[in-house]
């Protein structure tokens, strides 16, 4: 399992034992989502599955990743 926060203008990937996986960051100029692991992170499977599946939610529309206004 994998839980996503929201962190600026991405999304945190933790694992359910509370190990940092990346981060789903939106590439505004390219209008694309893209995934970035965290350093000397081994993903499993299923890990791997959860994070596609997130980013496939976020390209058609059915999540999204808050934005934070610091004014």
């Amino acid at each position: 399992m994998v839980l996503f926060f929201p962190n600026q203008q991405t999304l945190d990937c933790i694992s359910d034992s509370g190990q940092v996986l990346g981060q789903i960051i939106f590439q505004a100029g390219r209008d694309e989502y893209s995934f970035a692991v965290a350093q000397s992170v081994q993903l499993t499977e299923a890990e791997q599955s959860g994070i596609a599946a997130k980013i496939a939610q976020l390209i058609i529309g059915q999540s999204s990743i808050p934005m934070q206004d610091d004014d």
